[in-house]
């Protein structure tokens, strides 16, 4: 193979691969929703945790509450059909915004991690994050936002 027909086989292969990768993030399931406020409560559907696949119901293992008036998101974790933690998503060390991988929380600036309870696994943050009382009300999630 020449050196031209080389790169430009490399250069497809970039192109296809990129596609792909579009392609398939675009087929999973979105975990980013936008909360409702109300009162000084911010309102989650019990059913943005469901995914449904035929005639069978699953469950998502947390979504991430948007709200215009946040500062930051909330990230709300379903531990059973009764158990949920609500997490402030601001990083107890600096204050940078946390991402979410499965079950932990992580600090994208200095590596920071924290449990789906809201508790520091990995330093350098040396405080918990702030969780949310949560009230089940109307297939709803009530979470109380007193204090923001």
């Amino acid at each position: 193979m020449d050196r031209k027909t080389f790169i430009k086989s490399c250069g497809m292969a970039c192109i296809g691969g990129g596609a792909i990768v579009a392609f398939l993030q675009s087929c999973g399931v979105s975990k980013t929703i936008t909360g409702a406020i109300s009162d000084s409560n911010l309102l989650v559907a019990l059913s943005d945790f469901e995914t449904k696949a035929g005639n069978e119901i699953h469950y998502k293992k947390y979504v991430v509450v948007n709200n215009d008036t946040l500062k930051f998101p909330i990230c709300v974790y379903r531990h059973d059909a009764n158990q949920y933690t609500a997490l402030w998503m601001q990083c107890t060390h600096q204050g940078a915004e946390l991402q979410v991988f499965g079950d932990k929380l992580q600090c994208p600036a200095h590596g920071s991690e924290f449990n789906n309870k809201g508790e520091v696994t990995n330093s350098p943050a040396n405080q918990n994050l702030r969780s949310f009382p949560i009230i089940i009300e109307n297939n709803q999630l009530k979470i109380s936002l007193k204090a923001v």
